[in-house]
């Protein structure tokens, strides 16, 4: 490993990591081994779930431990109507009223951590946002763990408007608690800014999601059929972030297409399926790299949009990565544009930012840059 002047120890802590490709846990890869590579001695803990990482850790020059398996999972849904509504009941209001089941890995940051010490950053990485709080728990001025804490927020928590129901009154205060012992506070773009509490702005910086494109190669878009092909990869938000209108609208449409998607949640498509028959096609979700790859060599590409200024789907650097036009679907959208897409007119095509923005090597430099102001 190369040595730097200024090589800093670092410690990440999230709560996933490769193999798995949601985007958290591709924040986590990418950003331990980019850090690794630049000189820094990274250690890295997250649930590794049983699997073996001796390899990876040789390969890319990383410390790997394990959080610890959650012992307690979600309820699980199943049974009939009545035990389903119950079970499903049951479920949402312990994830609300309790954080339930990932509050168990604010434990398990604050049973790990006890034993670390004298690194020169730390890096919690959300959500869940008990990986912050297990760090905000254990860091503390006999106890600091690093000389600086950056806590890198995905998506804000108190001020998530995605979702169906707002957080229980009191987590603003768990919010608070640890916005103020975190030293910085990063989020993947300006907009963000607006979702956390005002006293808090001014410990924000703007870091977005890095990826390495050394292997990417990504294909030279050719036309391949007569009729369009476009595509769509992530997951839904029933009522927000929600394809029906949009099937609704290619079910009445007699035109020749193909629209792939890419996503776990098969179940919305289900009353479409029949109707749509071969022109609808639901995959199931691959690795990043080869999903690049097959975004890069569609007609166009699909984003439901959150409708809301302080969060964006994190689908749209991949998107800006495989180059390929957007459509942009909001509340109340214009289908007939949708149409014009179809007949290859892109010139309402969503105006993404460059794929420079996502390079690793610069997303990881300012992690360092930021922890240099303490």
């Amino acid at each position: 490993m190369k040595t730097l002047i200024n090589q800093k120890r670092i410690l990440i802590v999230s709560a996933g990591f490769y193999p798995k490709t949601t985007p958290r846990a591709l924040r986590t890869t990418e950003l331990a081994i980019e850090l690794s590579k630049q000189g820094h001695e990274v250690t890295v803990y997250f649930p590794t779930e049983g699997f073996y990482y001796k390899s990876f850790e040789e390969k890319h020059n990383l410390r790997i431990f394990d959080l610890g398996p959650i012992r307690f999972k979600e309820v699980r849904l199943k049974g009939n109507k009545t035990q389903l509504l119950i079970r499903r009941l049951i479920r949402r209001i312990l994830q609300l009223a309790f954080e339930w089941p990932s509050i168990q890995l604010m434990f398990k940051v604050v049973k790990k951590l006890k034993i670390e010490n004298g690194y020169d950053l730390i890096i919690s990485i959300a959500v869940p946002y008990p990986i912050h709080w297990g760090v905000a728990f254990i860091y503390r001025r006999k106890h600091r763990i690093a000389k600086c804490w950056v806590a890198d927020c995905g998506d804000p928590y108190m001020g998530d408007t995605t979702d169906s129901f707002r957080k229980f009154f009191y987590f603003k205060y768990v919010e608070k608690w640890f916005c103020n012992k975190a030293d910085f506070i990063t989020v993947p773009f300006k907009g963000a800014i607006s979702a956390y509490y005002p006293e808090f702005h001014e410990k924000i910086r703007v870091i977005p999601q890095g990826f390495s494109f050394d292997k990417l190669n990504l294909p030279v878009y050719k036309k391949t059929s007569t009729f369009p092909v476009f595509a769509y990869a992530g997951s839904f938000i029933p009522g927000i972030r929600d394809p029906r209108e949009m099937l609704k609208f290619l079910s009445a449409c007699d035109r020749s297409f193909k629209f792939i998607v890419y996503t776990s949640q098969k179940e919305m498509f289900v009353p479409f399926m029949n109707t749509l028959k071969e022109k609808l096609e639901i995959r199931d979700i691959i690795s990043h790299d080869e999903l690049l790859k097959v975004l890069a060599g569609m007609d166009f590409l699909v984003n439901f949009d959150n409708n809301t200024k302080s969060q964006l789907p994190s689908k749209l650097i991949d998107y800006s990565i495989a180059g390929r036009p957007v459509l942009n679907i909001t509340s109340n959208f214009d289908f007939s544009i949708l149409l014009e897409f179809m007949d290859g007119i892109y010139n309402k095509r969503m105006l993404l930012d460059s794929p420079s923005n996502y390079d690793i090597r610069e997303i990881a430099k300012k992690f360092i840059e930021i922890s240099n102001n303490i």
